[in-house]
């Protein structure tokens, strides 16, 4: 069995594979010693462990991870993985991105895939049919939208979001959940049409804690994979460490 930690902004999540799928996820506000040792005891038959992180992971986690683990693995921008990375600056490279280009591929291989990531930010990346990463773009995402207008301005209210929503809204309320969500849609349909001139056979994955929300309200045909990442980070674990005992 094998066990993907991803720590991300706003939350730890924790995924245990079995032979290749999803036993079990767990989400939290922070990872601790003693969360560790429970999903170790619950799964004593854990061997292999990938940490993606975004920020410095409590040293006590790491080496309890570690001690727990027949094989550890912490993702950077040094550890194989089992497409071309194509971006130039891979020290800044989300780890959370690469690891769900890496799971779009394995799911779509030999594909052109744009994979649209749904969370704190939105992300849009894209790999196309040489199994290559070429990159993408990064914009503020949905509750981060809601957050800043209400900070940033003197009067407007703090929203969320909701399936209900106008084309022209006639009350302000409205018109900042309109305006957030419409523009998030016209948004990603626009860079999908827009890839869609170069790569007819475009296929698209939307993922992340937003996915289901928007995934009937855009125009064309997506995919939507909620454990993306955690496939990507469950392959990269595998591709260095199948020649291993």
């Amino acid at each position: 069995m094998n066990l993907a930690i991803d720590i991300g902004n706003t939350l730890s999540k924790m995924a245990v594979f079995r032979d290749g799928d999803i036993a079990e996820i767990n989400r939290f506000s922070s990872l601790s010693v003693n969360t560790i040792e429970s999903i170790f005891n619950k799964y004593p038959q854990i061997e292999k462990t990938i940490v993606s992180s975004v920020k410095n992971a409590d040293p006590d986690v790491m080496n309890c991870i570690k001690s727990k683990s027949r094989i550890f693995i912490e993702f950077n921008e040094t550890t194989k993985i089992p497409i071309e990375n194509l971006y130039q600056s891979k020290s800044t490279l989300g780890k959370d991105r690469l690891a769900s280009a890496v799971g779009a591929n394995n799911i779509l291989p030999n594909s052109n895939v744009l994979v649209i990531d749904m969370g704190t930010a939105i992300t849009i990346d894209f790999v196309n049919s040489k199994n290559q990463y070429l990159g993408g773009n990064i914009s503020p995402g949905l509750e981060t939208r809601f957050k800043a207008l209400h900070h940033f301005t003197g009067k407007l209210p703090l929203l969320q979001k909701n399936n209900q929503f106008e084309f022209m809204a006639k009350n302000t309320e409205d018109a900042i959940i309109s305006g957030v969500q419409k523009g998030i849609i016209y948004e990603i349909d626009g860079y999908i049409n827009d890839l869609k001139e170069n790569y007819d056979d475009l296929k698209v994955i939307l993922t992340g804690g937003d996915a289901i929300f928007f995934d009937k309200k855009l125009k064309n045909t997506i995919f939507v994979n909620s454990n993306l990442n955690f496939i990507g980070l469950n392959i990269i674990l595998e591709t260095n460490t199948t020649q291993w005992p």
